[in-house]
């Protein structure tokens, strides 16, 4: 079995590359940007930036131009989904994962919710799960 090594620390890696997606997105009038940092929830990426478009072209020419901007600083894009239908394109850049949608899709999927506060819902949660506890015990009394 081979182990590949990190070279240099995750934030080094990342962050130029993170700065790279989001001066494309900003050039093609993204709406919404969000970034997410999800190392300490996932080894699959360090960075999520999620975006939206106002339209399905919108959505494509935004994920394109990501692609564009990778290529031209020398980094190749390990694959892009979606870009057919357009409404949620994904470029993956291997540190950076990069959802481009409408937001309509963005707002079924709940990416943000999902990746962004996954320890901090489980924290603000747990004080309503012990009411709803304290409730069903005086209940059942």
């Amino acid at each position: 079995m081979i182990t590949r090594k990190r070279l240099r620390p995750p934030e080094e890696r990342a962050l130029p590359l993170q700065n790279l997606v989001t001066a494309a997105l900003d050039d093609m009038k993204a709406v919404n940007v969000r970034v997410l940092d999800v190392r300490g929830l996932t080894d699959i990426v360090d960075t999520m930036v999620i975006a939206s478009g106002n339209s399905d072209r919108h959505v494509r020419s935004i994920a394109e131009r990501v692609v564009e901007k990778a290529r031209a600083a020398g980094l190749r894009p390990l694959g892009t989904e979606g870009a057919r239908d357009g409404e949620w394109v994904l470029v993956d850049l291997q540190d950076v994962l990069v959802h481009v949608m409408l937001p309509r899709v963005r707002e079924f999927y709940g990416l943000e919710h999902l990746w962004d506060s996954g320890p901090v819902e489980a924290a603000v949660a747990a004080p309503a799960v012990a009411r709803a506890a304290a409730r069903r015990r005086r209940i059942s009394r």
